[in-house]
């Protein structure tokens, strides 16, 4: 993850080689992730644990690369519309949301040391990442959207893996085509629409194309690792873990770029580490634990319940009959 962000910042930026088509790129990452993933099948079969795996239904394939564009396309604009201190922000709160839809969703607890120790974590990203903070309108309505949207989808990860018994490469192999063949027909009218470019309107030469490819070949490893990681651990889990990346961007930036490096960048990266170590430590010792709330019998239960109980009619032993009618 840390190597391909210093990829795409030489492919992407000014100072590199200006290809400034998030969206289209994005397309490319998936349209390669879904090759590795059928030639992954084709070359081993299916990685379900199970004998028998299942198969994931066309709209839940649907549904997740639908949730899954939102959000590329929707941080994307949350990038472009927002100070990079309110992204930062937006971003931390996914964590937030995923463990609110786990609650309501699965019923799922967490004890209150991991709480903290997520909070320990968020506090350190933003002492050291954040700076300035200014909020409007409309970028605020796209983080909210994107932020929605990335939590849903870290979150169908791990619970389309375990709702339809089926591996992560197979997960991988059904939803990333539907989003490679998305992504790439809407991505160039999108790109165009934020930087006013079309994809082939830029002039490709070969180092461009050597980074393209290299983008290309280390997002592959990064997207079935995400979802290998979310289908073994949890969404939350991979959260926290990401955040470790953002310790390694400020850390590369500073030994590859010469990127200054502040006390409070340094103090923030620490308490980030401190938080992401005893994360580890509590879910092990105390993992998560699913409480579903008791369910309530229903009016036709009950009716069932009353009438195979025993019928409260007192009834006349043979004995006492015989005792009455000789008398």
């Amino acid at each position: 993850a840390i190597s391909i962000i210093m990829v795409n910042k030489q492919l992407m930026s000014s100072e590199g080689y200006g290809f400034k088509f998030a969206t289209t790129l994005s397309g490319l990452h998936f349209l390669f992730t879904s090759l590795t993933a059928k030639f992954t099948t084709w070359l081993i079969g299916s990685d379900s644990t199970d004998k028998n795996p299942g198969h994931l239904p066309l709209f839940d394939a649907v549904l997740f690369a639908f949730c899954a564009d939102i959000s590329i396309v929707g941080m994307n604009m949350s990038l472009m519309l927002n100070t990079v201190g309110f992204y930062q922000i937006s971003k931390l709160s996914t964590i937030p949301v995923i463990c609110c839809i786990d609650y309501l969703w699965l019923y799922k607890h967490f004890n209150y040391k991991t709480l903290i120790s997520i909070c320990v974590v968020l506090v350190g990203v933003a002492v050291s990442t954040v700076s300035d903070v200014a909020v409007n309108t409309a970028g605020t309505l796209v983080a909210v959207l994107a932020v929605l949207s990335t939590a849903m989808q870290q979150f169908l990860i791990g619970h389309l893996q375990k709702k339809h018994n089926i591996g992560a490469n197979d997960l991988i192999g059904t939803t990333a085509p539907i989003q490679a063949a998305s992504m790439l027909l809407l991505g160039p009218f999108i790109d165009q629409l934020v930087g006013g470019q079309y994809p082939w309107e830029y002039e490709y030469h070969v180092a461009s194309m050597v980074f393209l490819l290299g983008s290309a070949m280390l997002a592959t490893v990064v997207n079935i690792s995400q979802f290998f990681c979310i289908g073994r651990f949890s969404a939350v889990s991979f959260q926290v873990l990401g955040h470790s990346k953002t310790v390694g961007v400020l850390f590369c930036g500073w030994a590859v770029f010469a990127t200054p490096v502040s006390w409070r960048n340094f103090f923030g990266m620490s308490l980030a580490v401190f938080g992401m170590v005893f994360y580890g430590v509590f879910t092990v010792s105390d993992p998560p634990k699913i409480c579903p709330p008791p369910i309530k019998p229903t009016t036709e239960d009950h009716t069932q319940f009353q009438l195979k109980s025993p019928s409260k009619t007192p009834t006349i032993s043979p004995l006492k009959e015989q005792i009455t009618s000789e008398a």
